[in-house]
């Protein structure tokens, strides 16, 4: 009877930290608004009102496991034509002619010992929306969800049993 009891009681312990430290790490958050960037840009626009597809710009996302913010080149693919009149889209021209990439202000910055492979959740067939909302509605990108390891690990256990791509719940897999 004492070893049950002991058993709950270490159950009942484990089971608070890993709640308590699960909610501990989160990213960097600008509250439910996007960080300040050097050029508006919208995603309500391309990947809403045009429909872009987001692999289009971030076409890393499905080959590697960091998703790329698109070069120049791929928004002045459209946009030497497209739009080029207008204030922002100089802006990025200028960049272009200068032979310069945009600084952008990432939005989700995670914790150093937190490595998330785009490409792992890509092939497992999650929209782009699981995780960080919907874009296609942000006049600009905010970080939607927390990202708290506590949200992530819940996503998981909701597909540990998927048949074709089951999540892992090994620590090693987002802590290197």
């Amino acid at each position: 009877m004492k070893r049950a009891l002991a058993l709950v009681i270490c159950a009942a312990t484990l089971a608070a930290a890993t709640s308590a430290f699960t909610q501990s790490f989160s990213v960097q958050t600008y509250g439910a608004k996007a960080p300040r960037q050097p050029i508006n840009f919208s995603h309500q626009i391309h990947a809403g009102k045009l429909g872009m597809n987001c692999l289009y710009c971030h076409s890393s996302a499905e080959k590697s496991p960091i998703a790329n913010i698109p070069a120049v080149s791929t928004c002045m693919g459209c946009h030497k034509i497209a739009r080029a009149d207008r204030p922002e889209i100089m802006k990025l021209a200028a960049f272009f002619e200068r032979g310069e990439q945009v600084p952008w202000v990432e939005v989700y910055v995670l914790p150093a010992h937190v490595k998330f492979n785009h490409k792992r959740h890509v092939k497992a067939g999650l929209r782009c929306q699981e995780c960080h909302g919907p874009v296609e509605t942000m006049p600009a990108v905010y970080p939607y969800p927390s990202l708290k390891m506590g949200w992530c690990v819940g996503c998981h256990r909701q597909r540990l049993n998927d048949p074709k791509f089951p999540a892992s719940m090994d620590c090693l897999v987002c802590h290197h």
